[in-house]
């Protein structure tokens, strides 16, 4: 279960980057009171545009940076008062993890799992069962630097999931991806989501929202303007489609919380 309870994220701006962006604000704020809930056996999908707040709320969640305000509860776990139980259930997985190409992948999951001071054993199951999950098998002996990104990707996606966590969270998981290594990692997260998983992403991509998540909300500006089913969306909008309720809400509001 995720709880985020008015997040609130505001970052101080240096006075050379003030004048670099003409901006007059000292702090800007990523995001501004921001609640929603994620329950077991779901996938909630975060949809808004760059800069809408997606990724800083994604790092508030995962301990990476702390809330200027708010709280957020992951499994019961407090994640500034018990960060280390927060990051024990969960996997987090952003474009920006970076694997040292001169290990093999087979040495990587050991690597990490040791870090995560699982056992042998335990490594080598998760390892076996991801390995064929996302088709690294036959590569688990190469060099990562002669991975495609593909396959860099899944491996990086691999290892995230290495503790077979209950809570997965995932920044923009198809991005850049071919269309068979995306559907891979959708198909995954479908499966996770019925061994009752508890899974959020970001996404910029209509498709993937509307093919994964049972419920949305659309941030815009750092503002959660709207939440739901993608049904109850579109009739709040008065919509026919998640493209078409989108562009709507941030014509509505982009000027105003951009």
């Amino acid at each position: 279960m995720i709880e985020v309870r008015n997040l609130t994220k505001t970052y101080f701006v240096s006075k050379r980057e003030r004048k670099k962006n003409k901006m007059k604000n000292e702090y800007v704020r990523a995001v501004e009171n921001v609640s929603f809930s994620v329950r077991p056996g779901e996938i909630y999908a975060l949809l808004g545009p760059n800069g809408a707040g997606k990724t800083t709320t994604l790092r508030c969640m995962s301990t990476l940076i702390k809330p200027s305000s708010g709280e957020i509860i992951i499994d019961g776990f407090d994640v500034q008062n018990d960060s280390e139980s927060v990051r024990e259930n969960i996997s987090f997985l952003t474009n920006e993890l970076k694997l040292d190409e001169h290990f093999s992948a087979d040495y990587t999951m050991k690597f990490f799992g040791g870090l995560r001071n699982m056992l042998p054993e335990q490594i080598d199951l998760r390892k076996n069962y991801l390995f064929d999950i996302f088709g690294i098998e036959g590569f688990k002996n190469k060099q990562i630097s002669d991975f495609s990104t593909g396959m860099k990707q899944k491996l990086g996606i691999a290892v995230s999931l290495l503790n077979d966590p209950e809570v997965i969270i995932f920044d923009e998981p198809t991005n850049g991806l071919d269309i068979l290594t995306a559907k891979t990692v959708t198909d995954y997260l479908l499966d996770m989501k019925e061994q009752g998983k508890t899974i959020i992403i970001s996404t910029h991509v209509m498709r993937v929202a509307e093919k994964l998540s049972d419920r949305i909300g659309i941030l815009i500006g750092g503002h959660l303007i709207i939440e739901g089913t993608l049904k109850e969306i579109l009739e709040k909008t008065e919509t026919e489609t998640l493209d078409d309720a989108f562009f709507a809400l941030y014509e509505k509001f982009g000027d105003d919380n951009g």
